[in-house]
């Protein structure tokens, strides 16, 4: 089974279709989408690594673009916020992520962006903290630049050597990706 996803995974990230799809996925997860881009960059950078830092180009803009959706759910749609909120596990989001702002404002856009955690959390709850539209740009900017950018170098200089031993034994670290999945998510249940 993880064989058959993988090998699909890679086609898809080779095809001619993989940046506007990227791009999508990018945006789409900022605002809305529950899955990152990280899924796509990193079979797209392995796939073809003279592209990778076009391919983190890509994921940066679109994401950016992204937030500024999120950021306006925020602002106008404070209802469609809070159940996006609330399918994410925080139904009480809103004023737990208002003190977050209140509290360290620009460092949880810097810091969360950077972070697994989903990054719509952040622009929405943003939006509705009505913090400084032109910081949150750059702010984002920089952060999910930093983010894609370093994924990208990595795969793009130690990737191929990575994908040979994940071949080798792609099984056993599905098994484990899928733990730390699990572990990550209930980390995240339990400490947020």
């Amino acid at each position: 089974m993880f064989r058959k996803m993988y090998d699909w995974v890679m086609r898809l990230a080779a095809s001619r279709h993989a940046p506007r799809s990227l791009a999508i996925v990018s945006f789409a997860e900022s605002s809305f989408f529950p899955i990152p881009p990280d899924v796509m960059l990193g079979p797209m950078v392995l796939a073809k690594p003279n592209k990778a830092f076009v391919y983190a180009g890509i994921c940066t803009v679109a994401s950016v673009l992204g937030g500024l959706l999120g950021y306006a759910i925020g602002v106008f749609l404070e209802p469609v916020g809070m159940l996006i909120l609330k399918l994410f596990g925080h139904p009480e989001g809103r004023e737990e992520f208002q003190r977050w702002f209140d509290h360290w404002g620009l460092g949880v856009i810097l810091i969360k962006g950077l972070t697994p955690i989903p990054y719509k959390l952040v622009t929405i709850t943003a939006g509705f903290a009505r913090f400084d539209l032109f910081t949150f740009i750059w702010a984002s900017i920089v952060t999910r630049g930093a983010r894609f950018f370093i994924v990208a170098a990595i795969l793009k200089y130690a990737g191929p050597a990575m994908l040979k031993e994940f071949e080798r034994r792609l099984n056993l670290y599905s098994v484990l990706l899928l733990l730390l999945l699990v572990g990550g998510i209930v980390a995240v249940k339990v400490f947020l």
